[in-house]
């Protein structure tokens, strides 16, 4: 399944009226936060397929929020603390980045998101039960601990993540949230069974039902 990942700026490759014919293969749309919903509607619309994303730090309130205040495109599926099962791919996601200030966007310490993971366990438990695996892709807004990420605690990825993949083995964590600029800085790194992509601007990717 070809799956265009998104996150963190607009990609002007994307954002064009001519989209549907170069991206015409692309099953899936997923982002993983600070993108304009109205940015995210274009896209979901002109490929006509299903959007599902999570928030980042600087989302804020749209003209069509959901009852816990993030942002939400009117062609997209809030999965944060969510599961779904797209075509044989187990999805879930995780919002926010690590907390930093006092800004309303949403930002977590580690304990935070340690519930916020505790929440989609019970969805786990069945996933492993029904398919014989908890998931295949979850979708965050920052990076794991030591992976991708930055010095500043803004930037700093979450230990809980680790932990995360520890314990359950997505195939994919896919994140946005740690802007790259030139050829440097990895974006792809393996940990354990999961591979772990930033997907900053945008990625297309071959993603397969087990």
């Amino acid at each position: 399944m070809k799956i265009l990942a998104v996150s963190d700026r607009v990609d002007a490759r994307l954002y064009h009226p001519a989209v549907h014919k170069n991206m015409a293969d692309v099953a899936l749309i997923l982002s993983c936060g600070d993108l304009p919903p109205g940015y995210l509607d274009f896209l979901a619309t002109m490929l006509r397929v299903p959007l599902f994303y999570v928030a980042g730090n600087h989302d804020r309130p749209g003209e069509a929020p959901p009852p816990d205040g993030s942002p939400q495109p009117d062609n997209g599926l809030n999965l944060d603390e969510r599961l779904v099962s797209y075509q044989g791919l187990l999805i879930g996601g995780l919002a926010g980045s690590m907390r930093y200030n006092r800004d309303p966007g949403p930002q977590y310490t580690e304990r935070e998101m340690g519930r916020k993971v505790a929440r989609l366990l019970p969805g786990l438990l069945w996933n492993r039960l029904r398919h014989g695996r908890y998931l295949d892709i979850l979708i965050t807004h920052a990076s794991p601990r030591g992976i991708h990420d930055q010095s500043d605690l803004c930037h700093a990825g979450f230990k809980t993540f680790l932990q995360f993949m520890d314990r359950f083995e997505p195939r994919y964590l896919l994140h946005g949230h740690v802007h790259v600029y030139g050829h440097g800085a990895p974006t792809e790194t393996r940990y354990g069974r999961t591979t772990v992509i930033n997907v900053y601007p945008s990625r297309l990717l071959d993603i397969f039902p087990l």
